[in-house]
């Protein structure tokens, strides 16, 4: 049996407003967030660029740890991001 990936996620704006969520495919929600096909916070900002993503095969630590990063103040968020992409290149494929 096959190990699933979980993945939590950070997306950027050119304006670096920034986008934390959650999922189980994550190019399929990024294509989802490049057309737009929820209206919601990350269409009205213009968020679809990746600049920061986690893996686990755990459902319930990813959803912990998108809750928890959505708890951050935005300057701990954005150095998480630098830390490892510090030029907020798009990370996806």
């Amino acid at each position: 049996m096959a190990t699933r990936a979980f993945f939590v996620y950070i997306l950027a704006s050119p304006s670096r407003v920034l986008y934390v969520g959650v999922t189980g495919n994550l190019l399929k929600r990024l294509a989802e967030h490049r057309a737009g096909i929820k209206s919601g916070f990350a269409s009205r900002h213009g968020t679809s660029r990746l600049v920061y993503f986690e893996i686990t095969s755990d459902p319930l630590v990813a959803i912990a740890r998108e809750k928890q990063l959505k708890g951050w103040k935005r300057i701990r968020k954005l150095a998480l991001i630098e830390a490892v992409n510090p030029e907020f290149k798009e990370l996806s494929p």
